[in-house]
């Protein structure tokens, strides 16, 4: 039963962090709009890959998780 609780308590957390993420990613008007994201902009299409904000969260992520797993 423990086990289910340590669970439960782990679901929360990720659901508070989500949450602040979402609720705190509009103060930051860099993100999403750093130089190296890519972007293609047609008459009718338009195509945008965020590369270097994925490569800064990809990295601020594993060093939260190393730091956690120390």
């Amino acid at each position: 039963m423990a086990e289910i609780g340590r669970l439960f308590l782990l679901i929360g957390a990720a659901c508070v962090a989500v949450g602040l993420v979402l609720t705190l990613a509009p103060k930051v008007p860099w993100l999403g709009r750093l130089p190296g994201d890519l972007t293609y902009e047609s008459e009718r299409v338009r195509i945008y890959f965020p590369l270097a904000t994925c490569l800064l969260v990809s990295i601020a992520l594993s060093a939260l998780l190393f730091w956690l797993r120390r």
